[in-house]
This record gives structure tokens, C-alpha cells and sequence, in this order.
């Protein structure tokens, strides 16, 4: 999906995946020692094969001891296809109560018998014995290490109840972390790409002229660095690579559960796979009818509204760093991150906060509403001249290390997929107006989602996919669950997925936050019904609490 500036060197972007607080919680905690610790979208794989500088590290490894292999369903599939969709997983200690695999599946599915990659599974069995099969959980992104996010916060991302019946699996998808990944550049590399400030004022030719310069640079990097791999890691494929890895686990049906861009792999694959869907729950929906504009306006407007929500609850309690009405404190807002552009704040390590950086460590706190009071933190901060929170809290969201490494590659596969999966925008005119709806839609943060598309236009590989609505005539039914006021996936691409899927029941939730499975303990309890009994209610329950 398309979220603010797509591959825009320097420009903030906001991956859609969902986000523990307790790793928000731990970066101000440690901030309060002036210790600089790990706390981003995905921690395990901190010395990962598929680090920005490419190290072998020990963050995945199948060498434990057997823990037994899969038996495949043995469906009938084309003969083509019956390597990977036959394949035996063979699951291997990894760390305690996980197992570990690797699949195999072709780089382009409409050529099975060419060259191959692998993928990279993690598994929690499930640890009753009344166990209903598998289930796959994706966290979003693009680019998010699913295998991250089973490991590190197995009960967060699944009910405890649920994990008794069921074997809990994440693989990282195509071209993501621990799986044949992109690969770009190097750690300093990637600082430069996504920390430095682009010469001139945000849409002028010279910064126009700057910004496709690196972006064509990262590209060029990319396409050397990773290959052929690069043009075959679209969101069609990665849910193809699904399908054979449900059968490889031995499932005949499909259970899934997918958070944000997540949602948008469980959608293509009900359309593609609809007799295959058992059980299936998105959370924090992601539209495919969406262009990557629509994509853009309509965060820009959700984090537009997360903001005065945070500004109003702010100014109405103490020690805020704002002052004033709602529509105040938001130009306030503004002006700060112009301010940083004109002025940047150097910080300890040489770097320098301009609005691009400010802007990723204003966004991470609005993903939930009981992280506001760190938002006021690094904003007093920022007043005073001091960039080390908001420096922190763009490392944690960018996977940037102390040591300034990198733990995984969510950059350069968000970048990618995002590109394969949306066409550029590339005619002067169309630009302009866009600009000018961003601004209108967002008047805060608006002005920093123009250009979205210069990184996307400079891309060695050419967009496969064209925007359009999913479908679905299986016989399960699919949970659509959506947030009235998420910041990263509008209330309104639940409504139209829901309406889009024929077999679903959309569940709203009342409230504040990105995805709700976590927030609500409503959604919560029919989300875990459904999986337990598959039971789905039979009308929206509007859930308030």
C-alpha cells in the first residue's frame, strides 16, 4: 500500500503494521537512562543475513534439532506446481517452544520451473491437543518481519486461547527480512537515504532535481544488489507463495490473520483462493481498489485527524508543549517542522533533524492513543533544542540500531513491493493537483505527503499491478474489522472491502488507534470466538469498548 512519500529520500513514511506499545514504552524507558535500546517494528533479527550491510549473523537459523517434518495435503495441482505445494517443511528447534523451516517456492509463478528462493517460517505449536490446524499471522508493513513479530510478541499478535488450538506460523514474505531478500545499501547508506535533508525548498527543482537523484541511486543499488528477485516481489506473488505454504503445513483450508498492509495478502487471497478460505480476520483494512494517491489522502487525513485528537486531549491536561485552541497548536505543529528545515538540530552522532525525521517520530506515537504522552515528551524536547528522543523514536521506527546498523531491511522491501504493487504518477499537471488535495485534505502534514511518487517514478522496475476491487464467492466467512479513527488505514477502506468481500461481516470499532484485535477487548472476544468455533456474528456489533 501506498503511505506517504513512496522510496522519497529523506521524506517520512509510515509502514502500516501493527505495533506493540510495550516496545514504544521501552524506547522512552530506556530514553530516560540515555540508553539507547532496540524497540522497532522488529527485533529479532538484529545480525540477520539481510542487515543493510549484508552481514551473515544468527538471527534465523534452522540448524536445532529436528522437530519433524510437515505431511503436504497432496492436493492436485498442475505438475508444474507440485514441487513446492508437495514440499515436506522440515521444522527444526530455533529457540524455545519455536520451530524453524525454510520453503522453497519460484520467483515467478508463471514460470515454476525457472530459478527458485526461500522462505523463512517460525512456528509456535499449538499447545493443546485439541488442535484445529495452522494459523498464518502477518503484521503489515510492507516489510515487516513477520517471523519478528511471532517471536517477539506471540501474545500479542494471538489471543493465548487461540494458541492452544492452533499452530501459530509467520513467514517473512518475498523480499522481507529472513526470506530471499532485497538488498540495497549499506547501513551509512541507508542513514543518508533516510536521515539526510534534500538540498532546497520541497518541490522546487532543485530539490525536485536532488530527490530523484538519490532516489535513482537506491534503485540502481537495488537492482544490483538484489537481481531478478526485485521485479517478482508484488503482493500477487508473496499470496500465491501462501497458498503453496498452506498446503506444504498440510492444511486444507486457509486460517489467517492479517493486520494492516496484512490485510491486503488476506484479501488477494480470498479473491484468488476463495474455495481455499476457512477461517480468515483483517484488522486495520487496507483497500486494493485504492490508487496510490487515494493510498496517501487518505492517511495523510487519518494522521491529520489522530493529531488534533492528540492536540485537543493534550491541551486540556498539563504539561503540554502546545498552547492554545486545537487549530492553534496544530500550526504550531507546523511551524516546528519548518522550523527544523530551516534550523536543523544536530544531534549527538552528527545527524541532523529536519521535518522528514521529526515527522517519522511524530507518527509513531499516534499509531496509539496511550502513547500520546511520549508525542509531548519529544516535542518539549524539540522545543528546547534537543533531538535525542526524536531521534530514538525514528531509529526504533526505521530498525536502526545503537551501533547504527540495521536490523532488517523494511526500508528497501516497503520501497519495493510498494512500487511493483502501485504505478507511479509521473505527468506535472496530475501532480500538481494532487499536491494541492493533499494540502486542502491535511493541512498539517499534507505539504510533506507531496511528490509521493518520485521515488516510485525513478524505480528500475516497472509497477505489475493496476488498482482494483477484490472479490470473494467462498463459503466461509471473513472478518473485516475497522477502527472509526485509525490513523494508517481509513475507517472507510473496512467499509468497502467489507462490501467488496460478498461472504464477510464487517466489526467496527469505536475508536482511536491502528487495528483494533489488541485495543478492544470486544473485537477481541468475537475474533477469538470466530477462530475457536467459527462462529461469526451476523450483524456489525459496533463495539465501543
Amino acid at each position: 500500500m501506498t503511505v506517504l512519500p513512496r522510496g522519497v529520500p529523506g521524506a517520512a513514511r509510515a509502514p502500516i503494521a501493527r505495533r506493540s506499545r510495550r516496545r514504544l514504552v521501552g524506547v522512552i524507558a530506556v530514553a530516560a537512562s540515555a540508553v539507547l535500546a532496540l524497540s522497532g517494528c522488529t527485533t529479532w533479527f538484529a545480525g540477520s543475513a539481510n542487515t543493510a550491510d549484508g552481514g551473515s549473523g544468527s538471527g534465523f537459523s534452522t540448524g536445532g534439532a529436528s522437530a519433524g517434518s510437515s505431511t503436504p495435503t497432496g492436493e492436485q495441482v498442475d505438475a508444474d506446481l507440485k514441487p513446492f505445494y508437495d514440499q515436506a517443511l522440515a521444522w527444526k528447534s530455533c529457540d524455545s517452544g519455536f520451530e524453524c523451516a525454510t520453503a522453497s517456492v519460484p520467483i515467478d509463478w508463471s514460470n515454476p520451473t525457472g530459478d527458485t528462493i526461500e522462505l523463512a517460517l517460525i512456528k509456535q505449536p499449538a499447545k493443546s491437543s485439541t488442535r484445529q490446524g495452522t494459523l498464518f499471522v502477518n503484521p503489515g508493513g510492507p516489510g515487516v518481519s513477520a517471523l519478528d513479530f511471532v517471536k517477539d510478541s506471540v501474545d500479542f499478535a494471538v489471543d493465548p486461547e487461540v494458541q492452544q488450538q492452533y499452530d501459530i506460523v509467520g513467514f517473512d514474505p518475498r523480499g522481507v527480512g529472513a526470506s530471499s531478500a532485497v538488498k540495497c545499501v549499506t547501513s551509512a547508506q541507508m542513514d543518508s537515504y533516510l536521515y539526510d535533508i534534500v538540498p532546497g525548498k520541497r518541490g522546487s527543482a532543485e530539490w525536485l532535481s536532488g530527490a530523484a537523484a538519490v532516489a535513482k541511486s537506491f534503485g540502481s543499488g537495488c537492482a544490483s544488489d538484489t537481481g531478478a528477485l526485485l521485479g517478482h516481489i508484488d503482493t500477487e506473488s508473496t499470496v500465491r507463495d501462501l497458498d503453496a505454504l498452506r498446503a506444504s503445513v498440510g492444511d486444507t483450508g486457509l486460517n489467517y490473520l492479517g493486520y494492516s498492509y496484512g490485510t491486503f495478502i488476506g484479501s488477494e487471497y480470498a479473491t484468488l483462493f476463495p474455495d481455499k478460505v476457512r477461517r480468515m480476520t483483517i484488522d486495520g483494512v487496507v483497500d486494493p481498489t485504492s490508487t496510490g494517491f487515494a493510498s496517501s489522502i487518505g492517511q495523510a487525513k487519518g494522521f491529520e485527524g489522530a493529531l488534533r485528537a492528540y492536540l485537543a486531549d493534550c491541551l486540556d491536561g498539563s504539561n503540554c508543549p502546545f498552547s492554545g485552541s486545537v487549530d492553534t497548536a496544530a500550526k504550531q505543529v507546523q511551524t516546528l517542522l519548518n522550523a527544523v528545515d530551516t534550523t536543523p538540530i544536530t544531534s549527538s552522532d552528527g545527524r541532523k533533524l529536519g521535518s522528514a525525521s521529526l515527522l517519522t517520530a511524530i507518527f509513531y506515537p499516534l499509531y496509539t492513543q496511550d502513547s500520546w504522552p511520549y508525542l509531548s515528551q519529544m516535542i518539549a524536547q524539540v522545543k528546547q533544542g534537543d533531538a535525542t528522543l526524536a531521534f530514538q523514536l525514528a531509529d526504533a521506527y526505521n530498525g536502526r540500531k545503537p551501533d547504527g546498523s540495521y536490523q532488517n531491511n523494511q526500508t528497501e522491501a516497503f520501497t519495493a513491493i510498494n512500487c511493483l504493487d502501485y504505478p507511479a504518477v509521473t505527468d506535472a499537471a496530475t501532480i500538481a493537483s494532487q499536491n494541492a488535495q493533499l494540502i486542502a485534505a491535511a493541512p498539517t502534514f499534507g505539504p510533506w505527503w507531496t511528490y509521493g511518487d518520485v521515488g516510485c517514478a525513478n524505480w528500475p522496475e516497472a509497477a505489475t499491478r493496476t488498482p482494483g476491487p477484490v472479490s470473494y464467492d467462498g463459503s466461509a466467512t471473513i472478518l473485516v474489522v475497522g477502527t472509526t479513527d485509525d490513523p494508517a488505514t481509513p475507517y472507510s477502506d473496512a467499509l468497502d472491502v467489507s462490501k467488496q468481500l460478498a461472504k464477510s461481516q464487517l466489526i467496527t470499532y469505536k475508536g482511536e488507534g491502528h487495528t483494533a484485535y489488541g485495543t478492544s477487548s470486544c473485537v477481541h472476544a468475537l475474533v477469538d470466538d470466530y477462530f475457536l468455533t467459527g462462529t461469526a456474528p451476523t450483524s456489525d456489533p459496533q463495539c465501543t469498548t
